[in-house]
């Protein structure tokens, strides 16, 4: 059975791919939060403020996603046997927190406030000027996103059915957030312009208010994903079933109890094999088995770095 690998590349560098999601969305999300605020402040715009919050906590969130990869790339040691790749599961959970409660939170509680206390409408012409330009931008990050998840989709899936698929946190977490920033702008949009058009400064708090709201949907829906993955999720059960098929394949083998997987970062997943060896086999041909096992299965599912076999399969082989 192999060592623990380090988690991450198997040289233990970082995912490059993943990375380039997560500097695209940082670019982006900086930039915007800036405009936004400056245009908040000028037309007392609180959908604005709703969306200048979001494309802050966004940019922090980034930064988490950043030290949540380089922690998981640290390889195995003493205190941490099977590595660190679940080191970016936890800062994906922690980004989820942040947009549930500053992103979430604080976008309804300033709408609120707006309600209360609604500011005069002002000439919205450079709401619309910030808001399109945000919109390319979060655009562009969330298409490199969708490239990324559109890279490991299985045929004839759809990109929601890829992110529920999905054991890469940096890149689903990054496509959920510019999925959301995208609906955002667009509520910001049409809060500001139903109020312009109607004359109404109750239009534009409730689409903070609504903003808020998509983004704690849009945290739950991390959270979900997240800590599923944090709490040790299996493989897909294509694989499973292929894994179970490639096991039975093998002819030292009399029967297959169980194979229990858990995924140990995005590109490392632990196999425990409960198996049945067939009885008085030498000591020599159970290790040729399990040598045979293992190379088929690095073979066929790469991202199987650990295999560990049962000691009762071994004792039945050789009584």
């Amino acid at each position: 059975m192999p060592p623990p690998e380090e988690s991450g590349h198997p040289d233990g560098t970082p995912r490059r791919g993943s990375q380039k999601v997560i500097y695209a969305a940082i670019v982006a999300n900086l930039g915007i939060a800036t405009a936004k605020f400056i245009v908040a402040g000028i037309t007392g715009s609180a959908a604005m403020v709703a969306e200048g919050i979001h494309s802050a906590v966004d940019t922090g969130n980034e930064f988490l996603l950043l030290l949540g990869e380089r922690r998981s790339s640290r390889p195995a040691d003493r205190k941490h046997p099977f590595g660190y790749g679940k080191s970016l599961y936890f800062w994906a959970l922690i980004v989820a927190l942040s947009v549930f409660s500053l992103g979430g939170g604080l976008s309804i509680y300033h709408g609120l406030d707006a309600l209360e206390n609604p500011p005069p409408l002002e000439d919205p012409l450079w709401n619309y000027v910030v808001l399109g330009v945000a919109a390319v931008f979060e655009g562009y990050s969330w298409n490199v996103s969708r490239k990324a998840l559109n890279a490991v989709r299985k045929p004839g899936t759809t990109l929601w059915q890829a992110v529920r698929a999905s054991k890469d946190a940096s890149v689903f977490t990054v496509f959920i957030e510019d999925s959301a920033a995208l609906l955002g702008l667009a509520i910001a949009a049409l809060g500001i312009a139903l109020g312009h058009y109607f004359d109404n400064p109750y239009a534009d708090p409730a689409a903070s208010i609504l903003i808020g709201l998509l983004l704690i949907g849009a945290a739950i829906m991390l959270a979900r994903e997240t800590g599923a993955l944090l709490v040790g999720e299996s493989i897909d059960r294509d694989q499973l079933a292929a894994l179970y098929a490639l096991f039975r394949s093998e002819p030292a083998l009399d029967s297959v109890s169980s194979l229990r997987t858990m995924q140990m970062g995005p590109e490392e997943v632990l196999l425990a094999a409960s198996v049945q060896f067939r009885r008085g086999m030498r000591i020599d041909e159970v290790e040729q088995a399990i040598a045979r096992i293992e190379s088929a299965v690095a073979s066929a599912h790469p991202v199987i770095r650990q295999i560990y076999f049962e000691a009762s399969a071994l004792r039945t082989s050789m009584r």
